[in-house]
């Protein structure tokens, strides 16, 4: 497993660790376990540990902290619900945890406009708990139960992004902690702006490198008149990537659109107990009024049975519905209990929905090929999938030949036009494949950096190399 720790920390010194207990009282921890447990996300990075853990409550506290921090020079990592799956969190020169789950709080929701305020510790699912008996949603729901602040700062997306977007398109504005302690508003609530730069995008998808978000502004929507979820299995992959790819040029709107390959199902069935057929299997669901999904429905049927679909399995209850997406989502864990204590491994890219049956049946190939379980999934609507090695720990061998597929994959995506990651964000994992995406772009984007953040304390180590103007803590 990579640990990617650049030397030692100094040590925290006795002032500022006396002036964070002064701001936040016993919400500071020292203690080895919480280091620990601050120490990693749910992917194969080691862990690597804060040598202090804060839990603001406000964005006064966080402003404060972070003024201190940026004082002594010492790293600031935020954290949110711990989920992320590139070495987003990791703490690469030690320093400060920004733990924000203790920002919790819903500000505010205007009905009327269709949005809403949060903090940035809320969980999506919590947000939706709320949201429900307003008849609203939110629907940006990764795998994980993250929080929406990590939402933000990974420019996360989810089951949903075929229809509604990911986080870029959801977020208003952005209430932001910047490296020197101050606070601002990226934007306001309006739906559209043609004032000054962009900052709430510059902000997400940033991973705390650029400054610690601790409220967000997002888009809501009603909840539809009429749902409905179906399972078809497919005869081979390129099956159904095609009804995929045929369903979104034809303007069909698919609410989601999954793709399970057969290995996943399998570990699905497993975990959740579904009795599914354990073949390459699209995951559908159907919003709109009852007459316009029939007529979703009907289109997607014929265009699944030219391509070798079954029959498709409904789902028709909410309760149904619940379970057939609770098993989608936890896919990552029901592929690592295929291989009990395994390390899961999830890697992700996007092409152009053009090339997607094309590079999945390719990856598909150079899987088929090695000893490690690697099922296969993504939110094909978008041309994002994902594969997950199972590896064993203890046989570094697995890792290095993860490592090869996991290259050849971005390598091939990067080729036909796409992205080395869809929806993960770069953390630590990526950042050998940036440059090879993006070129020159990568020098702009440490400018940036550097503008913002020139003691480079905030998340150091993430996103790039290169950018080392931290100096040691005092």
């Amino acid at each position: 497993m990579t640990n990617q720790q650049i030397g030692q920390p100094p040590a925290l010194s006795e002032m500022l660790v006396a002036g964070l207990a002064a701001i936040l009282g016993d919400r500071l921890s020292l203690n080895p376990t919480v280091l620990e447990q601050h120490g990693k996300g749910e992917a194969y990075h080691a862990a690597q540990t804060p040598q202090a853990v804060v839990f603001p409550n406000s964005t006064d506290e966080v402003a404060q902290a972070v003024a201190l921090c940026a004082a002594h020079r010492v790293p600031i990592v935020p954290f949110g619900a711990g989920t992320s799956l590139e070495g987003n969190v990791q703490a690469v020169r030690g320093g400060v945890c920004f733990d924000m789950t203790g920002m919790n709080r819903i500000v505010a929701v205007n009905d009327a406009d269709l949005d809403c305020t949060v903090e940035a510790g809320v969980t999506r699912e919590d947000l939706n708990l709320f949201l429900r008996d307003k008849g609203l949603f939110f629907p940006i729901d990764p795998g994980a139960n993250a929080t929406l602040g990590g939402m933000a700062s990974t420019r996360a997306s989810g089951t949903n992004a075929v229809h509604y977007g990911t986080m870029r398109d959801n977020v208003l504005a952005l209430k932001v902690v910047t490296a020197d302690g101050r606070v601002i508003m990226t934007s306001t609530r309006a739906r559209k702006s043609a004032a000054g730069y962009d900052l709430t995008r510059l902000f997400v998808g940033a991973e705390g490198t650029l400054g610690i978000i601790t409220e967000v502004t997002l888009k809501l929507y009603g909840i539809p008149e009429t749902v409905s979820a179906a399972v078809c299995p497919f005869d081979s992959l390129e099956g159904a990537v095609d009804t995929v790819v045929q369903a979104i040029q034809l303007g069909v709107p698919l609410a989601r659109v999954e793709l399970l390959d057969d290995v996943q199902i399998d570990a699905v069935n497993r975990w959740a107990g579904t009795d599914l057929a354990i073949r390459n299997t699209l995951f559908f669901e159907f919003h709109g009024s009852e007459g316009h999904v029939a007529e979703q429905i009907a289109t997607v049927r014929a265009i699944s049975g030219d391509n070798g679909g079954g029959d498709f399995q409904w789902a028709s209850s909410t309760e149904e519905r619940n379970r057939l997406w609770k098993a989608r989502h936890q896919a990552y864990y029901a592929a690592i209990a295929l291989r009990p204590g395994a390390t899961g491994w999830s890697t992700d890219v996007c092409v152009p929905i053009s090339r997607l049956a094309e590079c999945i049946t390719e990856t598909r190939a150079d899987l088929a090929r090695s000893s490690i379980p690697t099922p296969m999934l993504g939110h094909v609507g978008d041309g994002n999938f994902h594969v997950i090695f199972v590896i064993d720990p203890t046989r570094p061998e697995e890792y290095a030949e993860a490592k090869a597929l996991n290259a050849a994959m971005v390598a091939r995506a990067l080729a036909m036009g796409g992205t080395c990651t869809g929806e993960h964000g770069i953390g630590l994992g990526k950042i050998d494949w940036l440059e090879a995406e993006l070129g020159e772009a990568v020098d702009l984007m440490k400018a940036v950096k550097m503008a913002l953040d020139p003691q480079n304390i905030m998340n150091p180590g993430k996103i790039f190399r290169g950018v080392e103007a931290l100096s040691a803590s005092a």
